[in-house]
């Protein structure tokens, strides 16, 4: 399959001025269209061409969103703005060839000059009855500690080791300048699990050339088994649904989260840890600062936990769990969550809700259409999850069918829709008649599921067929959840529910 390579395009206008061109969505043409540059203008200068489409703004993946989405996200830039473009030709044959576009390991060019993302990596490993799958090298002549015999599908393989990758630390300690007998003593003396800082070779020169140290704190952390969440919540009058303690260790813990309340539905759990509020860390703050911290943040807030084993794993290595967080930011890549949630004030104590274990298999559920129509409402998601349920009519079509409230939607007719425009699921949903066929799964088993790559199939489902089908008395039905709602552009804004979907051929924002 042939690699893209979409060109990275900074942009400068004068207050009160444009872009110099137009953003454009046509019927019949995928993507965000650049139209009528302005000849001489900022666009036309940097080398914008007439039918590129817009990938990315100022890093944030675009193509699969809503044209009033992209349009928001460019005003809301100011006077600059940076764009990942794709020319129409690379960009019509990437659809035509199934590429995954959002792909951060894709590396964009900058006039004509692939970009790079070069940094160490962070190993994490935890040794199996064979070892952890590699050895070390040193070679005469030559500074440093190399791997080498890395088993394929081994420990080490797994890890994200490649052979001949250097070594730069092992569990926090810098190991460069150490003999090997030294660093193997280190490896042993480890026991069974072990951090390693490790650098290629390409990134190695890197480096060098540019005579930076190579350390930690510059690392990815993507090869990570275990990973912090970051969760964005919006405030609301209904409290947290959680209490913030310091116990007899050093932190801030999540405690007493209320069955049902924002703090549950934002996928906090019991003893994670507060890391960071708003991409501040909150580590050496006392328990009224972090308070304070969340209280000043407004409306929305972002915080950053990890829970047990997130956290063991990077205590040994001696690396901030913020280095996370400034790790999607230079990746792009979507954090863990990113559900928007009630977030107000803090509530009463109540009992922890002991976790339930969940079978690991998703819902085919089979509706009929009713007077009141299929019952629920058709959320969409920016970045991890595409679709969702919500508002379910209580003894309605979806609720008898087995639906609940946040389920993701799998797919829709026999279709997979996770990585669907929303507005396409709409035109499913509604071009289904009175008869609707969904997969669903719980969002903590799709969580699940994701974690260890299992592709969400209707063969998961064992011996089960179907959840409980609900047959409609009537045949006639209101449309309150499916009908299309045109808006005027641009203050067309992304709905939330079904009727998101636009009936536009053509829509055209000047920037």
């Amino acid at each position: 399959m042939a690699a893209y390579k979409p060109r990275v395009i900074s942009l400068t206008k004068k207050p009160n001025q444009t872009f110099g061109f137009y953003l454009r969505l046509e019927g019949g043409e995928e993507g965000h269209l650049i139209r009528s540059l302005e000849m001489g203008g900022p666009a036309e200068r940097a080398g914008m061409k007439d039918g590129d489409r817009i990938l990315r703004v100022n890093g944030t993946f675009v193509d699969e969103r809503p044209h009033s989405e992209v349009v928001d996200l460019v005003k809301s830039s100011g006077t600059s703005v940076t764009f990942h473009t794709l020319d129409e030709s690379s960009y019509k044959r990437a659809k035509a060839q199934g590429v995954n576009l959002s792909d951060p390991a894709s590396r964009p060019v900058a006039n004509g000059v692939e970009k790079h993302s070069l940094k160490p990596k962070l190993c994490y490993l935890v040794k199996s009855s064979s070892g952890f799958g590699f050895s070390v090298r040193s070679v005469n002549g030559e500074e440093g500690l190399f791997m080498t015999e890395v088993i394929p599908g081994g420990v080490a393989d797994r890890a994200g080791i490649k052979l001949n990758d250097r070594l730069v630390e092992v569990n926090g300690e810098n190991v460069e300048n150490s003999t090997h007998d030294v660093v193997v003593g280190k490896m042993r003396l480890a026991g069974s699990n072990i951090m390693l800082l490790l650098v290629n070779e390409e990134t190695d020169k890197f480096y060098q050339k540019k005579q930076v140290k190579i350390g930690s704190w510059i690392a990815t952390t993507m090869y990570l088994p275990h990973q912090p969440r970051i969760i964005n919540m919006t405030k609301g009058s209904d409290g947290y649904g959680f209490s913030l303690k310091e116990l007899n260790q050093p932190g801030h813990f999540i405690r007493d989260i209320e069955r049902g309340s924002p703090a549950e539905k934002a996928h906090l759990k019991e003893m994670d840890r507060l890391v960071a509020v708003d991409g501040r860390e909150v580590s050496s703050c006392s328990h009224e600062e972090v308070v304070d911290k969340i209280k000043l943040s407004g409306n929305n807030c972002s915080l950053l936990v990890v829970d047990k084993d997130t956290d063991e794993m990077y205590k040994l290595g001696e690396v901030s769990p913020l280095l996370f967080w400034e790790d999607m930011k230079d990746s792009n890549s979507p954090p863990s969550y990113t559900e928007a949630v009630n977030f107000s004030a803090p509530v009463q104590p109540s009992t922890p809700v002991p976790e339930r274990k969940e079978e690991l298999r998703p819902k085919l559920c089979k509706l009929e259409k009713t007077s009141t129509g299929f019952g629920f409402h058709l959320n969409g998601v920016q970045g991890v999850y595409g679709h969702y349920i919500q508002k379910l009519v209580k003894g309605g079509a979806a609720d008898k069918a087995g639906l609940e409230d946040d389920d993701i939607v799998v797919e829709v007719n026999g279709v997979n829709v996770e990585q669907s425009f929303h507005e396409d699921v709409v035109k499913i949903i509604q071009g289904s008649g009175n008869s609707l066929e969904m997969l669903v799964v719980k969002r903590s088993i799709y969580d699940k599921l994701k974690a260890k790559g299992v592709p969400i199939t209707r063969q998961l489902l064992g011996e089960t067929s179907y959840a409980q089908v609900h047959s409609a008395d009537t045949p006639e039905a209101s449309e309150r959840e499916t009908r299309p709602k045109t808006q005027t552009e641009p203050e067309r804004q992304r709905n939330s529910s079904v009727s998101s979907s636009s009936s536009e051929e053509s829509i055209d924002e000047r920037l």
